[in-house]
């Protein structure tokens, strides 16, 4: 199978890419940089140039390939409803390239505020509102409609390993920066999680058995307290940890207040059950005990 793939040098991006081509497909990487073109050449990947905003080169990439997988998403928070636009073209476009054929596009979304107060499960929709923070699973949803064979996976607000730059660190630069690791009242808020190696399994997984799903949710841990998330920071950092309310936590964790206070379980039962796949690396709060886990993040 040859298989375009956006991000494919990024966190989650690069592990599908090498994934895939351990598994003897061919890739063919969007690249925006030389130094992404050349990690791609030096991975074993072809290499399409362009981004997100070069529409043209989302449909060149599309048009010769058996599926396509969307993992590409600029997380500067500063610009979050520029970048969901962004997001919401490119899936479109890839999405007109597939239109008329039976090749699958996968889509990348998330587990965050699918199903507030309750586990989440793969059948579970996003609200249906404009407002919603990002319109990657609306946008594939709306493909469907139309005919288009598309699938979201669905990824967990950790996902972790070598290079993580997600929300964990994020986290912990807040600790450094205000000289103590922090949670959010009784810290029972639970997150999701999961390694991005074992998330990189159910791109693949999902596309070599069909991709015949609306949703796969790529979740290793489905509740893991935000205290105990906190209190790993603290020990990897040397910080005291303690909990923050009200004002107080509205000025430590400024902007990042909201994730901070996110209430995320999530199930994965059927997306084990139809790909059988089952998570093999190592669960957060382990690997977040590696010694110099967020100096690598750092990096």
């Amino acid at each position: 199978m040859r298989v375009f793939v956006t991000g494919a040098t990024g966190f989650v991006g690069s592990a599908v890419v090498a994934e895939l081509l351990a598994a003897g497909h061919q890739v063919l990487g969007l690249a925006r940089s030389e130094a992404s073109v050349e990690a791609l050449q030096q991975a074993g990947a072809d290499v399409q140039q362009g981004s997100l905003e070069d529409l043209q080169s989302l449909k060149n990439g599309a048009a010769g390939v058996d599926a396509v997988i969307h993992t590409a998403f600029n997380h500067d928070f500063t610009r979050f409803a520029e970048n969901s636009q962004a997001d919401r073209q490119a899936i479109e476009t890839l999405g007109e390239a597939l239109q008329g054929t039976d090749r699958p596009l996968l889509v990348t979304a998330g587990v965050a505020l699918l199903a507030p107060g309750r586990v989440a499960v793969e059948a579970d929709m996003p609200p249906a509102d404009p407002n919603y923070p990002r319109q990657s699973e609306a946008a594939a949803a709306a493909l469907v409609g139309r005919g288009v064979r598309a699938s979201v996976v669905r990824l967990p607000p950790s996902v972790h390993g070598t290079g993580d730059h997600g929300f964990v660190p994020m986290l912990a630069a807040i600790a450094r920066e205000k000289g103590v690791s922090a949670y959010l009242d009784a810290g029972e808020n639970r997150w999701t999680a999961v390694h991005r190696l074992d998330a990189a399994r159910i791109y693949r997984l999902a596309l070599e058995q069909g991709a015949t799903e609306r949703a796969y949710h790529a979740v290793a841990e489905e509740s893991i307290s935000f205290r105990a998330i906190a209190e790993a920071v603290g020990r990897q950092l040397g910080l005291p940890v303690r909990s923050v309310s009200g004002d107080e936590a509205a000025e430590h964790f400024g902007w990042f207040a909201m994730f901070a206070g996110m209430d995320t379980p999530a199930s994965s039962e059927r997306t084990r059950a139809l790909l059988g796949w089952a998570p093999t690396e190592p669960e957060l709060l382990t690997d977040l005990e590696r010694p110099g886990y967020f100096e690598v993040a750092d990096a």
